[in-house]
């Protein structure tokens, strides 16, 4: 197998698998995304704008981590996840091959499969096989499994719905199963997309990749006449005419000559996972690049949208020959570069679980570097990133249990693991600004002046300043404090006179010093009793 699970090893081939990456190799775009000429009708816009406040309020990202416990072992291959919404507590997992296992937190990863179609499911090629999974809407009551998988004999994406008799009926039937609706995609192996997903709309989203190979050869892109490189949007609840779903009236595309209307979103490359926000119903997508970058979109909102491919990757454009001037793209609201920060992009959810500070963050990895990116949308309209630890090697799929914590399953490992944040501790600061003046400077003297000011609400009752000479400079005599040093190390304590340091008050002290180079380099920092003054000192001289 490649290090790439979802490219065809053509590219693959022609990529370095990056195993890490530092917090300063991220690139973020923080461009808003013109509006596509369609409003979800669903979207609430007060809904969405508290949400932004609500996660800016939490835990700044950089004092994020994520930590992953495994909890199972013996998946061949998995793919996607869902939790049924049963009140079971169970996670269902398909596996390349065709068939689903059943995790449960208190018994384990059952041996025996729930479902297995295997002898439908075309898995030549590294990125076919059974690839997707949801649940209906109130599973308790109305139980069906939906699966997404590339069908023999020839690679077809397919969509399939399976009735069960009851909740927790196992094993499924094979036999029943549906096929609600087949795309063919016999040229190329690779690009298949696969992601189900039940909207807060109660429509089912599907996603499908461009048709394969490279450079979106097929033209699919930009190409509302084909289902290839899009997201779907149907009603799965009832039949229309000759088809086994219905389109929803108000989907984008719906009456306009020429494209197919179950299309939602467009102008992707390959969506392997995508994900809406249980709190606002904003839309996560992460696509996975051609070979210069790996994107996030988040769609607020916004039916119909043009995600650029193959005119864009990322930010940036790939093929000017698929560029309309007239279109209006929607930018990436993250993006890193392939090769660099890894290979394929493993899209996952916003995370509304009770075990953590991580509230309103979306969680999103790499399949080559295992990356915990961590992205959150600001109050101002733009995002915030960062670099939160790194997960278990070659993560496929990440899924969200009932009680709102993450799983993420690994390919080759053949693992799942418990994904949880902390929160860590911001360094403690005090208070304080110090302004460090050398007064005069005769070569083997100088005259420095000190300024302490206490910018907290509270009154200082006792002061010790501290800071380190860069160079030989020694106190020889001192006003206002009293000095001692030990090495290049310095302590300047309040005198009887100036012990308190009011709320925005400020203290001054002065030293005469000597070193061979004279004052020589300022220090770089001071500590007021023992903890930083931030921000960084103001030094001037004369």
């Amino acid at each position: 197998m490649d290090m790439k699970f979802y490219r065809s090893s053509a590219l693959a081939g022609r990529r370095v698998a990056a195993t890490t990456l530092a917090a300063t190799a991220l690139v973020l775009s923080t461009t808003m995304a013109h509006a596509a000429p369609y409003t979800d009708p669903h979207a609430e816009p007060a809904d969405l704008a508290s949400a932004a406040t609500s996660a800016a309020a939490e835990v700044p990202l950089d004092q994020l981590s994520v930590t992953s416990t495994q909890v199972a072992f013996g998946l061949r291959r998995p793919t996607a996840m869902v939790a049924p919404d049963d009140g079971s507590g169970r996670l269902f997992i398909t596996e390349k091959a065709g068939r689903v296992r059943v995790y449960h937190p208190a018994s384990g990863l059952a041996e025996t499969a729930l479902l297995d179609i295997g002898d439908r499911v075309d898995t030549s090629g590294n990125e076919r096989g059974l690839l997707g999974i949801a649940t209906s809407p109130g599973f308790a009551a109305d139980p069906a499994i939906y699966l997404a998988y590339t069908a023999l004999p020839d690679g077809a994406v397919t969509l399939s719905r399976l009735p069960l008799n009851a909740a927790d009926q196992q094993p499924v039937p094979a036999d029943r199963e549906e096929i609600l609706l087949s795309q063919p995609h016999a040229e190329y192996a690779n690009h298949n997309g696969g992601q189900l997903v039940f909207g807060p709309d109660g429509h089912l989203y599907w996603s499908i990749g461009d048709g394969g190979g490279a450079d979106d050869v097929l033209g699919t892109g930009q190409d509302l006449g084909t289902l290839l490189g899009k997201i779907l949007r149907l009603d799965v609840s009832a039949a229309c005419g000759d088809l086994a779903y219905c389109v929803p009236a108000d989907n984008p595309f719906v009456g306009e000559a020429g494209a197919r209307a179950e299309i939602w979103a467009y102008g992707l490359r390959n969506p392997w996972r995508f994900s809406f926000d249980s709190a606002d119903g904003s839309l996560w997508i992460a696509d996975v690049g051609q070979g210069s970058y790996e994107e996030v979109n988040h769609l607020r909102g916004v039916a119909g949208a043009n995600l650029g491919w193959s005119c864009r990757e990322g930010p940036v454009e790939f093929d000017p020959q698929r560029c309309d001037p007239a279109a209006e793209y929607v930018d990436p609201v993250f993006h890193y570069q392939t090769s660099v920060g890894g290979c394929a992009v493993i899209g996952g959810h916003v995370y509304r679980g009770s075990e953590s500070a991580a509230t309103g963050t979306y969680l999103a990895t790499d399949y080559c570097s295992a990356t915990a990116y961590a992205i959150r949308p600001d109050v101002d309209g733009g995002y915030d990133t960062a670099v939160i630890g790194e997960l278990p090697i070659q993560p496929t799929t990440l899924a969200v249990a009932a009680d709102g914590e993450f799983y993420l399953a690994n390919d080759l490992p053949g693992q799942l693991h418990r994904i949880t944040f902390e929160a860590d501790e911001p360094e403690p600061v005090a208070e304080c600004l110090v302004d460090y003046r050398v007064d005069s400077d005769w070569g083997s003297g100088f005259t420095v002046t000190v300024g302490v000011s206490n910018t907290g609400d509270e009154p200082i009752n006792g002061w010790s300043l501290g800071w380190s000479f860069a160079g030989a400079q020694q106190v020889a005599v001192a006003w206002n404090a009293v000095i001692t040093q030990d090495a290049a190390t310095v302590t300047a304590t309040n005198a009887a006179w100036n012990a308190s340091l009011p709320a925005g008050g400020r203290v001054e002290f002065g030293f005469l010093g000597s070193g061979g180079a004279g004052a020589g380099p300022a220090p770089a920092g001071f500590t007021l009793n023992g903890l930083p003054c931030d921000p960084a000192p103001t030094v001037a001289t004369g």
